[in-house]
């Protein structure tokens, strides 16, 4: 609240002129007073009082600019300090969106440069041992990178010729390493230096976060005793698969397999047997089939096997490679420590190919266990194939 508004300058006026009157005697005498001392001691005291008060009006002058300069200086550091924070909000945010190794690199990428102020920067990851890049937004080459990584995290030999002496901000989480985010500039400033090791913690959080989604989302698809594909997650590999197929007229086949006496084999050596079997039986399909072929647990002792690219001709070879192959490698089995049996494998095998444009699954699976049942019928260890006649129709 103003004690003295601009009505009231007038009546200020006023009272400084009235006081001046009263006190116009008093100063006038001290003023004489100061002449005559002037006089009898031979000084300059006017002169004296005159440069006090220059001098005193400067610094006042001075001292306010000083003041409004701190306060402009300070009014950019905190808008500075404000577009950091964003900044890596921003950041945070768009880690929050990304659920795996690929979009976490796009979005360092994105706003490293950002984050480092014009600086060259780069990311490197780090899993199982293995140094894999995150976003490379400098003049570095990747092996600059990992070897400069390294040494952050004493790896490396320190002062080493062609690793460049960047600065480095480890990636921690739990104690241990998951990467190292560098800054190719030694002149990177205290608040720099102090969002950089924030980014660093927040790639680093959302890096493990990434690593715990894949593997929860590995064992959601995956069965846990043969290491294939449940049969949900294969229904959906088939339906992909038929509509890639579709696209690209390329040839799709799919077999179905089914282990033969396998209700024996429980009954007489007990379940715990069976599951040796069955894993056994994963193990040996990744051994024998490839990469994209999609290897699956139906159901029980039943596979599900999808081909890609693969001519019915080729499923054919492919499925008598892998009967022989399970028909050679038989289980051992062990009870209390002791050998007690060797469980032979074998499996009768139903193929069917996908007509081109055909995107019923049901009745494309219903095909090839038409087929296992034919096998299973001929006396079981052996290939039946889909008659064309079932496909037409």
């Amino acid at each position: 609240m103003r004690l003295i508004g601009r009505n009231d300058l007038f009546l200020l006026l006023g009272l400084t002129v009235a006081l001046f009157a009263i006190f116009s005697r008093p100063l006038a005498r001290v003023l004489e007073y100061a002449y005559e001392i002037d006089q009898s001691r031979r000084l300059q005291l006017l002169p004296g009082l005159v440069i006090l008060a220059v001098v005193f009006i400067f610094h006042q002058v001075r001292k306010r600019h000083e003041m409004r300069v701190q306060a402009l200086a300070s009014d950019a550091a905190a808008r500075l300090s404000t577009a950091r924070v964003e900044r890596l909000v921003t950041f945070g945010q768009a880690l929050g969106e990304s659920l795996d190794h690929s979009s976490i690199g796009a979005v360092a990428a994105a706003h490293l440069p950002n984050l480092a102020e014009g600086r060259g920067a780069w990311a490197m990851a780090l899993s199982s041992g293995v140094w894999r890049p995150l976003a490379v937004v400098a003049d570095r080459s990747l092996t600059e990178c990992e070897a400069a990584a390294k040494r952050a995290l004493g790896e490396g030999a320190v002062g080493t010729d062609g690793v460049p002496n960047d600065v480095c901000f480890p990636m921690i989480v739990g104690r241990q390493p998951v990467g190292v985010l560098g800054v190719a500039d030694q002149t990177v400033t205290g608040h720099q230096r102090t969002v950089l090791a924030a980014a660093a913690a927040l790639l680093a959080g959302a890096l493990k976060n990434a690593e715990l989604f894949e593997v929860v989302h590995e064992n959601s698809v995956r069965d846990s005793l043969t290491g294939c594909f449940n049969r949900q997650h294969a229904m959906e590999i088939l339906d992909v698969e038929l509509r890639r197929s579709r696209r690209s007229q390329l040839p799709l086949s799919l077999m179905i397999l089914d282990l033969d006496h396998f209700k024996a084999i429980n009954d007489r050596f007990g379940h715990l047997c069976g599951d040796a079997v069955l894993s056994t039986v994963g193990l040996r399909m990744q051994a024998v089939l490839r990469a994209s072929d999609a290897k699956c647990r139906y159901g029980g002792e039943e596979f599900l096997v999808l081909l890609p690219e693969t001519t019915l001709a080729g499923a054919q070879h492919v499925a008598e490679v892998l009967r022989r192959d399970l028909e050679k490698h038989p289980v051992p089995w062990h009870e209390a420590g002791i050998h007690t049996a060797d469980i032979r494998v074998t499996a009768s095998i139903g193929l069917t190919v996908v007509v081109p444009g055909e995107l019923d699954a049901t009745a494309i699976i219903a095909r090839a266990d038409a087929a296992l049942y034919r096998a299973k019928e001929k006396g079981r260890n052996c290939v039946c194939v889909a008659d064309a006649s079932e496909a037409i129709a």
